[in-house]
């Protein structure tokens, strides 16, 4: 019963530095985003050396980096289904 599903899920893509590139690369386009768009970036808890984070505080740095793994992971996901990692 369960072999049926478990031959439709996708292969899964060991670490290597290309997939390393592609998460930091996706985590650095949703904290752009993030600083584009939040409206209160920098109210609540403060990072220590925000200005390497963007001045974002501790929430919106949070669900900024949240957002980069959620696009990271599915860039990873295409790029492998399509060959290139």
């Amino acid at each position: 019963m369960i072999a049926p599903l478990l031959a439709l899920a996708p292969a899964t893509v060991s670490w290597s530095p290309k997939v390393g590139l592609v998460m930091i690369l996706a985590n650095i386009i949703a904290i752009a985003i993030g600083k584009a768009t939040i409206q209160q970036p920098n109210v609540g808890l403060k990072l220590p050396s925000s200005n390497f984070f963007g001045g974002l505080s501790h929430g919106a740095m949070l669900g900024t980096i949240s957002l980069g793994h959620i696009l990271g992971i599915g860039a990873i996901q295409g790029l492998a289904s399509r060959g290139v990692l």
